[in-house]
């Protein structure tokens, strides 16, 4: 991600800004950079040290209702705080296939307190359109004067004067504790508070589902929460802690959208989209498409922003909160390919049916062909299902850690980019429509062909730092080819000379041994025509120097720098 992006301030109607200005936001971002810091671990997390036994808990990283039923929230944000006598609108959201609302309210911090009374009316509602209630304060936004220890703490003294509204509720309610906290400048001014807010929740006796959001306004843009999470989670007693992203346009790739949500998934920590919306040239180019595709493959909840009523109508989902009238972005939440009409399963605790939980049989060890520099073709013998087998999600491995790497509905994939002349390991889940995972099959391991080059082939690299901050940097490669012959697929190779590593890179993917680096080309930077060019720019972390590699070789060929 690029530490020079700016994001659009998005707003809510009749209420001061969801986010502050797009120049303070951008500001801070140059400011700090997009160090991201060390993913989730990687290796499978311990069970919870006391999940719920009764009411929405959290077990092996996924939301369960009370009677163990896998529970995946499909559904949308509504200001109720700002919107009161929108008497309708949980109906109308239930009526388009929801299974699921975040319901916005103030614990008068900021806005209007939404009494005792008003919360219970709420809860009624939600239950009685037979929709799971995510209860959540937005008075806790970061606007850069607040500390999100200060806000914490205010709003879950206000979670506990509605203790007796909320008692007996677990099955139906859960507690977001607050908007989009600010506690961006290190990890602990994250960290620290939402801890001892969830502390203080549990040593009040709340049992309840706790969802957290992640800090710099939800989105996480330094990978606070991602690094962090596991001390979170360990921290709550109870284990019954679901973490929430806000994809705005920090995620504006499929790369970037899949590389977060798999880190939790990976290391068994439950989370879930809380907010996303808006058009592709809102904020960027966020891919809202992309985000439901991967959340379904990932068997991921999400939380759509938002019914109706912002200031900035891009973001509705229905227009004036008629659902006669939605607009192009609730067509796509409710209707869209992997939309709620299409995704949503209702809880049982209000008489849904109880969804296929019988996974697949594992598939068949694979066997590779077509083996070349850059790709490879994976075929498996089929798995069997009870009611039917939908696709398969082929992974690579390294120790014990998975990636996904092609997905295919057939038995047979071709996986690309890869890196010449590296070996990789394979393996294949089936799935059902269910969304259920087989176990892995047998692994397969394969090396690629070495490249010899391209005839005709000639290159020159650009390299630069875009940006820098203690202890990590922001850099940019321009290849161009300056050959006779147009370069289809290509690995480009170089070496740090200074201890240098990359954290994450657009535009390629890189594999680092050491101060050894490959990157192969992603999908959409394959192709340089001739005297044509592509950019790849990354993040990085350094040590005290930071000069630029002196060598660079694309598809084995030396080329020239400048």
């Amino acid at each position: 991600m690029r530490s020079t992006r700016s994001t659009t301030a998005r707003t809510t109607a009749s209420a001061p800004p969801k986010h502050p200005a797009a120049a303070l936001l951008a500001a801070l971002v140059t400011l700090f950079g997009l160090l991201l810091l060390s993913p989730s671990p990687a290796h499978a997390a311990p069970e919870p040290p006391g999940a719920a036994a009764t009411g929405l808990h959290v077990a092996n990283g996924r939301l369960l209702e009370g009677n163990g039923i896998d529970f995946v929230m499909r559904g949308v944000n509504h200001a109720h705080t700002w919107y009161p006598g929108e008497t309708r609108s949980l109906a109308d959201i239930k009526a388009l296939g929801a299974n699921s609302v975040r319901v916005v309210l103030s614990d008068g911090y900021r806005w209007t307190r939404n009494s005792a009374q008003d919360v219970a009316a709420v809860v009624a509602d939600c239950k009685a359109n037979r929709l799971i209630c995510v209860l959540e304060v937005h008075d806790t936004t970061g606007y850069g004067e607040d500390t999100a220890a200060g806000t914490l703490d205010h709003a879950a003294d206000y979670w506990i004067s509605l203790k007796d509204v909320l008692a007996g509720e677990e099955d139906y309610v859960i507690i977001n504790i607050g908007n989009e906290p600010w506690g961006n400048t290190d990890p602990a001014g994250w960290t620290d508070p939402t801890i001892a807010a969830i502390q203080k929740l549990r040593g009040a006796g709340f049992q309840h589902t706790i969802m957290v959001d992640a800090p710099n306004w939800g989105q996480d843009w330094q990978g606070v929460m991602r690094a962090n999470a596991r001390t979170v989670y360990d921290a709550d007693p109870t284990g019954n802690l679901v973490f929430s992203i806000h994809m705005y346009s920090v995620f504006d790739t499929a790369a970037e959208i899949t590389d977060y949500l798999n880190a939790f998934v990976t290391a068994r920590l439950p989370i879930v989209i809380g907010e996303f919306g808006g058009p592709a040239d809102q904020w960027g180019d966020p891919d809202e498409d992309t985000m439901m595709a991967t959340a379904e493959q990932l068997d991921l909840g999400y939380l759509a922003w938002s019914w109706s009523g912002n200031t900035d109508p891009v973001l509705d989902l229905a227009i004036d909160f008629d659902p006669t009238r939605l607009s192009s972005w609730g067509q796509r939440v409710f209707h869209g390919a992997n939309g709620i009409a299409q995704t949503s399963h209702e809880a049982t605790v209000f008489g849904g049916a109880a969804p296929d939980t019988q996974a697949p049989t594992a598939p068949g060890t694979p066997t590779a062909s077509g083996v070349s520099p850059t790709s490879v073709t994976l075929t498996w013998p089929a798995a069997t299902d009870n009611v039917g087998v939908t696709g398969y999600d082929v992974v690579r491995i390294n120790g014990t850690t998975e990636t996904a790497a092609a997905s295919s509905t057939t038995t047979s994939v071709t996986v690309s980019p890869l890196t010449a002349d590296t070996t990789y390991t394979f393996a294949v889940y089936a799935k059902d429509a269910a969304g259920n995972r087989s176990p892995r099959s047998a692994v397969l391991t394969v090396t690629t062909e070495k490249d010899t080059g391209t005839p005709g082939a000639g290159c020159s690299v650009g390299y630069r730092i875009a940006n820098e901050w203690p202890g990590g940097f922001q850099g940019e490669i321009t290849l161009r080819n300056t050959g006779t012959a147009p370069v289809s697929g290509w690995t480009l190779g170089f070496a740090f000379p200074a201890g240098q590593t990359i954290s994450n890179m657009w535009g390629g993917t890189p594999t680092q041994n050491g101060s050894s680096v490959k990157v192969a080309a992603a999908s959409y930077t394959a192709t340089i025509p001739v005297n044509g060019s592509v950019t790849v720019g990354f993040t990085g972390t350094r040590l005290t120097t930071n000069p630029a590699p002196t060598t660079f070789t694309l598809n084995g060929t030396t080329c020239t720098t400048g």
